[in-house]
């Protein structure tokens, strides 16, 4: 696994998170049942596939239990940087650039550094939605790019 790259004072621009919100729906109440996104390996998730989870779990959590019947919770942050060192092609290419020479490379993204059964976000609901809720969490961890399993955190007991 790759360390978080935090020497910020080299890098011109960092690069902006897409993500939005991390709080959604009813934050005011407390509900009995949490259920949780986990990812099964580690890896590094960037920030527009964790927004493109988070728009698609959220809207469908909206259809189905209202806007004030859920609340998801964003668990994790984008904090490493990316670089990308740009190579030229085509004809003359060899002439412009300098191959590995200076190579640290331009920021382009941010990304969420996870470890292996990290919770990467979580949807609280009453026990009526609990199949809305997995169902939410399915969609999200398809535009995520590693495998991930559905833990239920709290009221288990009120789900069977």
């Amino acid at each position: 696994m790759v360390r978080a790259y935090s020497r910020r004072e080299y890098i011109r621009k960092t690069p902006n998170s897409r993500i939005v919100q991390y709080d959604m729906g009813d934050l005011s109440t407390d509900f009995p049942v949490r259920v949780s996104l986990a990812v099964k390996k580690p890896t590094q998730i960037r920030h527009n596939a964790l927004e493109a989870a988070r728009v698609a779990s959220n809207r469908y959590m909206q259809r189905s239990a209202g806007r004030q019947g859920y609340h998801l919770k964003l668990r994790v942050y984008p904090h490493n940087i990316v670089r990308e060192n740009p190579m030229a092609t085509g004809a003359g290419a060899d002439r412009v650039q300098s191959g590995m020479r200076n190579a640290f490379g331009k920021a382009i993204s941010v990304e969420a550094i996870v470890k292996s059964n990290q919770k990467v976000m979580s949807i609280e609901v009453e026990p009526k939605n609990f199949e809305d809720a997995k169902t939410a969490l399915k969609r999200a961890s398809m535009k995520l790019p590693v495998p991930c399993k559905i833990v239920i955190e709290k009221g288990a007991e009120l789900v069977k």
